[in-house]
């Protein structure tokens, strides 16, 4: 390594500290967030039905429903299948005269377009029925909005290197001058690295406090690590996708995005030419095409949004190249004035940098290997959770030690 090992440690401990309370959020939200779809149902079962699947209208007739339901509505996105299973429009309604709005989701009946309720997405102050959207948005935003965005992806991309430190500390601290004594005096019956790496790997139930606490810390970031560091770069996908994420990936993978191909526009665009109607005619027919271009089916239809800051609309669907067991990234981006195609993208089989982008983020999500996984990644947060407790823990006991040597030597130096 570069610099010393004691310099290392003295890292890892420092960041750790910095982010424990962040990681401790993220993970408690994140293990509720596994089973977003079923806590959203349980606890608001109005805004589902149970009608047959086959029978959902299309994404034209939502939107103009949402048109007449609410007039000043200016909408942003339409999903038929939300990653809580719901059918909803967001929406951005203009400012009353205390400068907020009541609500920007609109939840609607897939079959007949009806309104079954309407909430501020986040704002736990409307009760129970934004309980999983405050969770997701704590998970998210740490409810800060936009900061709160760089702030966790900072906090990720320090955690992504902390795996790499965490990893080489648990590594058999290298000793020239120890070794060579062993072989002298002890022949070949000194240790090997494996032997000198074995005990990183264990946890010694019956130990004291402080040694199991370590244990605990170490151990488990060894046999979790790449699970751990699946997580940790995946976060900073998350939160830092436009910049940090895109700038790695690219070094070494072929990765396209909006973000990569589609330039900003000076401003964001308030009106279309192509209503959501029409746009939803012109995804249509282009998805048909990208599918044909590359032999794959569509399975259905996941949404529609308005990117207003590119003047694009993003035509999504499940298709056959989708990995998730929920939704799907299969997509279209055009003109929202001229409907030219401007972007075509596939999960999986397209560029290696959207095949990984889309691992990680199916991974995070908990949207592949069924019920299993998702269990694990509910599990996975209190794990985190433990690791970060723990070295808290270490942290406070390496301050008192260091505090009472301190103590020792002034009081030695006072004497003398």
């Amino acid at each position: 390594m570069i610099f010393k090992r004691s310099l290392w440690l003295v890292i890892h401990r420092w960041a750790g500290l910095i982010m424990s309370l962040l990681l401790i959020v993220v993970a408690l939200t994140g293990s509720l967030l596994a089973f977003h779809p079923e806590l959203e149902r349980l606890i608001n079962p109005q805004f589902y039905s149970d009608e047959d699947d086959r029978d959902t209208l299309d994404i034209g007739t939502l939107a103009a429903q949402v048109e007449q339901i609410v007039p000043d509505a200016q909408i942003n996105s339409i999903f038929l299948e939300g990653n809580q299973g719901l059918t909803f429009a967001m929406v951005r309604m203009p400012a009353t005269s205390n400068g907020y709005t009541d609500f920007d989701q609109l939840i609607l009946n897939p079959h007949t377009g009806e309104e079954l309720g309407r909430r501020k997405f986040g704002a736990i102050s409307q009760g129970m029925t934004n309980f999983m959207p405050f969770i997701y948005k704590l998970h998210y935003t740490l409810l800060l909005d936009k900061i709160g965005v760089w702030i966790l992806g900072i906090c990720a991309a320090l955690w992504t290197i902390d795996c790499f430190v965490g990893f080489y500390l648990t590594l058999p601290a290298r000793n020239k001058v120890k070794r060579e004594i062993n072989h002298n005096y002890l022949g070949n019956s000194s240790k090997s690295w494996w032997q000198r790496w074995q005990p990183a790997w264990k946890i010694r139930l019956g130990a004291s406090f402080n040694k199991l606490n370590f244990d605990l810390h170490r151990a488990n970031g060894l046999w979790l690590w790449i699970i751990l560091l699946m997580f940790a770069w995946s976060s900073v996908y998350m939160n830092m996708w436009d910049s940090v994420y895109t700038w790695a990936t690219r070094v070494v993978l072929e990765y396209r995005a909006p973000w990569t191909e589609i330039a900003k526009l000076p401003a964001p665009l308030q009106k279309t030419e192509l209503s959501w109607r029409e746009a939803s005619i012109v995804g249509q027919r282009l998805m048909a095409e990208h599918a044909q271009a590359h032999q794959i089916s569509v399975e259905k239809v996941v949404g529609m949004k308005l990117d207003r800051e590119r003047g694009i609309y993003n035509y999504t669907v499940r298709s056959s190249r989708d990995i998730q067991d929920r939704r799907g990234v299969t997509r279209v981006y055009f003109d929202a004035n001229t409907g030219e195609l401007r972007l075509a993208t596939l999960p999986t089989g397209q560029w290696n940098g959207n095949t990984v982008t889309s691992w990680l983020y199916a991974l995070h999500m908990g949207n592949v290997f069924g019920l299993t996984w998702r269990i694990f990644v509910c599990v996975m947060g209190f794990v985190i959770t433990l690791l970060s407790v723990t070295g808290i823990v270490i942290w406070m006991k390496k301050r008192q030690a260091r505090q009472i040597s301190h103590l020792i030597v002034t009081s030695s130096r006072s004497s003398n």
